[in-house]
């Protein structure tokens, strides 16, 4: 955590972390060209909301732009949220 005058700025966290039932934002994406334009395919791009769904054998569920997508916990650690 990092204070700059009266502001607390949060360093991202990963999408994989976010407990089920909670809703952000997209920070960023991290990865290759590959995996950026995958998930950038499927709504997780900068300011989109996400919300958690929940965590099922692996995948993490979560509703993006109104879609229910599953994405593997792997992915889903690539997905920045403020």
């Amino acid at each position: 955590m990092v204070v700059e005058s009266d502001f607390v700025i949060e360093p991202p966290i990963p999408l994989s972390m976010v407990r089920p039932g909670t809703t952000v934002r997209v920070q960023s994406v991290s990865g290759k060209d590959a995996t950026r334009r995958q998930l950038g395919s499927i709504g997780f791009v900068a300011d989109a909301e996400v919300t958690v769904v929940s965590e099922l054998r692996g995948n993490v569920i979560v509703t993006v732009k109104g879609t229910r997508v599953a994405i593997s916990r792997a992915l889903a650690h690539r997905v920045l949220i403020a």
